[in-house]
């Protein structure tokens, strides 16, 4: 038992020396039946045996570090987008007299009562597919698929419904953007950019225009 005091006294001596000021004195205090005892900056009672100690090594200090006040950070504000950008050019403005009229479009019929609209009068032919049968007149694929090949008839449109063709082209050029599968976007996309810029210029963009 006393060894284990003595023990814990020794760590207790140990830890005040770390924790002492330079220039503190420790007395060690051992009684008749050897129990050791460590105080600061008082001697040892009569009847005891007395060692002193100077503790000089210095005390760690923690480095103060002033606590700052919280920076305020001022909203970041997103500029308004303007008219133009200095990646893009502003639109040129035309006057109406210097307008010209729109290039010339073709009305495509096909062989099944279908039209659609052209800039080419004579389109490419294509083929359709046609029906095969068995020997027995039932429906076959197995055979193979057998198509003819046929030839849009065009005409040109009138001058005087150019304007209305060309913005129906627009539209559709515009849906076909919209309902575009990935890896035709950005033809369509150009496509689209295209028709607008006829409209947007020739004499279906004049002012008053309907």
């Amino acid at each position: 038992m006393r060894r284990l005091i003595a023990w814990m006294l020794l760590c207790a001596a140990a830890t005040a020396a770390h924790a002492a000021a330079p220039g503190v004195v420790i007395y060690r205090c051992t009684d008749a039946f050897g129990a050791v005892t460590l105080q600061n900056r008082a001697v040892c009672p009569k009847g005891t045996r007395q060692q002193k100690q100077v503790i000089d090594s210095p005390v760690p200090t923690r480095a103060y570090r002033p606590v700052q006040a919280p920076v305020a950070i001022a909203p970041t504000t997103v500029p308004e987008p303007s008219a133009s950008t200095p990646d893009e050019a502003p639109l040129p403005v035309i006057a109406d007299k210097d307008r010209l009229p729109p290039p010339v479009l073709y009305q495509c019929n096909t062989f099944d009562h279908d039209s659609y609209l052209s800039e080419s009068a004579t389109p490419e032919p294509r083929c359709v597919r046609l029906q095969t049968t068995d020997l027995q007149g039932s429906s076959d694929d197995s055979t193979g698929v057998a198509c003819q090949m046929v030839t849009d008839q065009c005409e040109r449109v009138a001058d005087g419904a150019a304007c209305d063709s060309w913005k129906r082209r627009l539209r559709e050029t515009q849906a076909a953007v919209q309902f575009a599968r990935p890896e035709d976007t950005d033809a369509d996309k150009l496509e689209f950019q295209r028709v607008q810029k006829i409209v947007r210029e020739s004499t279906c963009g004049r002012s008053g225009a309907p």
